[in-house]
């Protein structure tokens, strides 16, 4: 009796594994047809790609991929013959079609019980994905446009993927695909925004050579690491952003800022003298030595530094801004010690010392709002306490609705 029953189980295990072979082969033959009804096929093998049965079988992918291809085919048929078409099918098709020919490959790579591989289908699935790739980058442009990241990236990550998918090592893909390097950049801009970091870090290396993009995706590989909390790699990479692009302020702003932040100046000003070794011109450079000697309360190196910074580019808002915030400064610490005592004979003295700093503050404030007048953060509140300090009424009264 249990052999029977044993039996019985058998055969049905054959019977439901014969049943979804078919409907895979039926799948095939329905998106085949001269007028295909493409739900119908679409239903058979998804069935199939879930059942236990026929879901690790590369045919079942070759199949749901050729099911994709038929798809886009028709609309591309269509559009052809300038009848209406579905856009947005075109692309996701396309989509559809690199995804499960990447699995059917993936799945006819494993060797058989001989050890032997027996990929019968690369040849023809690889031509299909070359022939469909263009319109990744349309369906990614379209997404993108419409600020729906997710998909988007879906879209030009599944570009970059099929450069380094092993089914097109012969095609080089990461050396001759000139466009490539734009693709990653847009793909880790889209994971850039959902703060998906891996996937930033996965995209972005594959643009930092690139010319005109590079630089950005070296900022998202920084902004990853250090939104990951990997404090060496992140410095490694704002050292690695300031030798391939020593012209974009992002990675040496970010690296001075973290060893001011940590008290570690010794190192910040070994760095900055090194690149003012190189560059002695370079205006963020001496700015970024002034704002580190700002730092470490040395006012008149301070000074001297944001004088040569406006020396070289006498329209730097932000050296004029801090020049006048050190004169504040330096009036604030004088205060501390100046006598408050009007019958004391050197109050006259003290207060006219004081109206010097303010005095010194007052055109490099006004000079910030000249060149800026849209970033009030560089001069709207030290103006207020320099034309207050000043009792200069009319000018405090104009500051001060400001304020409001």
């Amino acid at each position: 009796m249990k052999r029977v029953l044993f039996s019985m189980v058998l055969l049905l295990a054959a019977g439901f594994t014969f049943a979804q072979e078919k409907s895979v082969k039926e799948a095939k033959s329905i998106a085949n047809d001269v007028k295909p009804d493409f739900a119908q096929a679409e239903k058979l093998i998804n069935e199939a790609l879930n059942n236990a049965e026929t879901k690790d079988n590369a045919e079942t992918w070759d199949v749901a991929g050729f099911i994709q291809k038929r798809i886009n085919e028709k609309e591309m048929e269509n559009a052809y013959l300038r009848k209406p078409y579905d856009t947005l099918k075109v692309y996701n098709s396309a989509l559809n079609m690199c995804k499960y020919y990447f699995k059917c490959d993936e799945l006819a790579q494993i060797p058989n019980e001989k050890g032997k591989i027996k990929n019968k289908f690369r040849r023809s699935n690889s031509a299909a994905i070359l022939a469909a790739r263009p319109n990744l980058i349309n369906g990614g442009i379209q997404f993108f446009n419409l600020d729906k990241n997710k998909e988007a990236l879906d879209f030009f990550a599944t570009y970059v993927d099929i450069a380094i998918n092993p089914m097109f090592e012969k095609e080089n893909l990461l050396q001759t695909d000139t466009v490539l390097p734009q693709i990653a950049y847009y793909a880790s801009l889209a994971a850039a925004k959902m703060e998906d970091y891996p996937s930033v870090l996965k995209y972005a290396p594959y643009a930092k050579e690139d010319k005109e993009v590079g630089k950005y995706a070296m900022e998202f590989i920084s902004t990853a690491l250090k939104a990951q909390g990997d404090t060496v790699k992140w410095i490694a990479s704002l050292k690695d952003g300031i030798q391939k692009y020593p012209e974009h302020s992002f990675f040496f702003g970010h690296l001075i800022d973290y060893y001011s932040n940590n008290n570690k100046f010794d190192e910040a000003m070994q760095f900055a003298d090194d690149m003012l070794a190189k560059d002695p011109n370079n205006t963020f450079y001496l700015y970024v030595k002034g704002y580190l000697y700002h730092n470490m309360k040395d006012y008149e190196k301070a000074i001297e530094f944001y004088n040569k910074t406006i020396e070289v580019d006498p329209n730097y808002a932000e050296a004029y801004s801090n020049l006048g915030l050190i004169y504040c400064l330096q009036a604030q610490d004088f205060s501390e010690k100046a006598t408050t005592d009007v019958n004391n004979p050197k109050y006259k003295e003290d207060q006219a010392t004081l109206k010097v700093f303010y005095e010194k503050a007052r055109p490099n404030y006004e000079k910030a709002r000249e060149l800026k007048p849209e970033q009030k953060d560089l001069w709207l509140n030290g103006l207020y306490r320099v034309y207050y300090n000043l009792q200069m009424g009319p000018e405090f009264d104009e500051i001060e609705k400001l304020m409001q």
